[in-house]
């Protein structure tokens, strides 16, 4: 691997403990507020309405400029999202202020890997970004949950630093060769090119059940977060810094997950791992008869291990198929378009069962159920249509 790539590993781990960590802050303000608690899920949806909106642009962004620059840019967002944050901007509005940057941030982030290296290290090189980011995922939120625990105004001027810091190793990324840059830059031509990406990565066998899958999974463990945020509370009698804790240990098991997968698993065989999605879903729904914390954290970690180790082959597959068929920053913008539209339902489904008062065990099961039931189709159809192209 290049030192570029470890300057881009150093400043994407500093961006992401700062995105997980912010997250957490917000929902201790939130609480200081005196907020109900369906708005902790409603950040979220606040945040990735931008990846939303803004897919059909961010792509193009991303290409028509060196990569480091967009992350860069990016950061500067953020940062400017916390400093109005700390200026008394309500915590839901600075919070999506922070994720336009993130939208704008992710087709630059993953799109580079495929611009520094060749093919056959794309897996590795996911492996290490995703270590990196799971690593970011376990410390974000036990320290936005820390130093935001006495005063979340503190907690959020620390993280703004973290964003500068960021902006800083952003700005030393090699400048690499500007590639798919659009012909124009029209509002009509972008949507028409979106469109244009977004119907070829789904009409692709590969890059449909890459896309299908990286949409779900976000979904899902977007939801999962608060879903344990809620259960360590129920079940084992956490507050929010100690459930942080168990959210750790899922992250960890992730981080496992992602690099077992990048070991052994090759990246013309990395639909094999679709199993491994159903059988995260039967450990979701066995949290409901979970109430001691040591089984709490060996679930979790399971739950972990399984969600690292299907997602990874399946980001590298869409990456690859992407950066093949359209361009590194349209295909991860098409992909963020899917995967945050997954999260404003899943999320948004949640929040509708806690302001209806579903009992949480419910919630659970249906989810468990839901991921077991999705997981299968998709696999189904997979073999189905491998079956049909390649009878003998």
């Amino acid at each position: 691997m290049s030192k570029g790539f470890y300057t881009l590993l150093i400043a994407q781990f500093l961006s992401a403990v700062a995105d997980n960590a912010l997250l957490f802050a917000a929902i201790a303000l939130l609480n200081q507020l005196n907020a109900p608690s369906w708005h902790e899920p409603l950040l979220r949806e606040f945040f990735v309405i931008s990846y939303i909106v803004l897919a059909p642009f961010v792509g193009p962004f991303a290409d028509a400029l060196p990569k480091g620059k967009v992350m860069f840019l990016s950061n500067g967002i953020k940062f400017f999202g916390c400093v109005l944050a700390l200026l008394g901007l309500p915590p839901l509005y600075a919070y999506a202020i922070v994720g336009i940057g993130a939208a704008a941030y992710s087709p630059a982030k993953y799109g580079i890997l495929t611009e520094m290296l060749p093919p056959n290290q794309l897996i590795k090189a996911n492996g290490w970004m995703e270590g990196t980011t799971v690593l970011a995922i376990i410390l974000g939120p036990v320290f936005g949950s820390t130093i935001s625990a006495t005063d979340p105004y503190f907690g959020i001027a620390i993280i703004t630093a973290i964003y500068m810091l960021a902006a800083f190793f952003n700005y030393h990324i090699p400048k690499m060769a500007i590639d798919h840059c659009v012909e124009q830059r029209s509002f009509n031509f972008l949507m028409k090119d979106f469109w244009h990406a977004f119907t070829t990565l789904w009409k692709d066998t590969q890059g449909q059940v890459s896309l299908a899958v990286t949409t779900l999974f976000w979904g899902a463990g977007a939801t999962l977060q608060f879903v344990v945020l809620r259960w360590a509370d129920k079940n084992l009698g956490y507050d929010q810094t100690d459930a942080t804790k168990l959210i750790a240990v899922l992250a960890v098991g992730i981080a496992v997950g992602s690099m077992i997968a990048s070991m052994y698993v090759k990246l013309e065989k990395a639909a094999n791992v679709l199993p491994a999605g159903i059988y995260m879903g039967l450990l979701v729904v066995c949290m409901v008869f979970v109430h001691n914390p040591m089984v709490a954290g060996l679930l979790l970690f399971s739950i972990g291990i399984l969600a690292g180790f299907f997602l990874v082959p399946l980001n590298s597959l869409l990456q690859h198929r992407g950066h093949t068929l359209l361009g590194a920053g349209h295909s991860i913008a098409v992909q963020n378009f899917n995967e945050n539209i997954g999260i404003l339902l899943m999320l948004g489904a949640y929040t509708w069962m806690v302001g209806r008062n579903f009992e949480l065990d419910h919630i659970i099961i249906i989810f468990g159920l839901f991921v077991i039931i999705s997981m299968s189709i998709i696999a189904f159809l997979y073999r189905k249509h491998i079956k049909q192209t390649n009878p003998s």
